[in-house]
């Protein structure tokens, strides 16, 4: 599935089922924040997000900011591309799962893979070095296929 192909709208409502079945608050600033992330359809920073809140809510500040984005990272609700140092939202946030991306460096797009299989073979992999992951995002950087494909004949 293609990052953000839902409406918004059924990413706020999945967001919000997941808060109260997990018995934390989805505030209005939190809310705001991923509404924000789910629009956008791109991967985007703290401050960007700050400028868009400031048009709904002019005393917003980086903190109101940085914890929402602490809390929707904690419930599985947004991602962090650490390449980008970006937030996007997260396509499937109803099964935990590890992140895997796609970037392309010209146009800038990511996609959210669900890949099982690599979840799998990274975990094998990582258990056979003895290595205590915290943390698997794995981010390929490339060029997408609508990239690729204007630059053809």
């Amino acid at each position: 599935m293609k990052q953000h192909d839902t409406d918004y709208q059924t990413a706020l409502s999945l967001a919000e089922g997941i808060c109260r079945q997990m018995d934390v608050r989805l505030t209005s600033q939190r809310r705001q924040v991923l509404q924000i992330l789910c629009q956008q359809a791109r991967p985007m920073g703290a401050y960007e997000v700050l400028d868009v809140l400031r048009q709904q809510l002019p005393s917003a500040k980086p903190v109101t900011v940085y914890r929402a984005l602490d809390f929707l990272l904690q419930q599985g609700l947004v991602h962090r591309l650490e390449s980008l140092n970006a937030f996007i939202g997260c396509t499937h946030p109803q099964s935990p799962h590890d992140s895997q991306f796609l970037i392309c460096r010209d146009c800038g797009e990511v996609e959210e893979l669900e890949d099982r299989g690599i979840d799998q073979t990274l975990g094998q992999a990582v258990a056979a070095c003895g290595f205590q992951a915290e943390d698997r995002v794995v981010e390929v950087t490339g060029r997408c296929a609508r990239c690729c494909n204007r630059t053809q004949p």
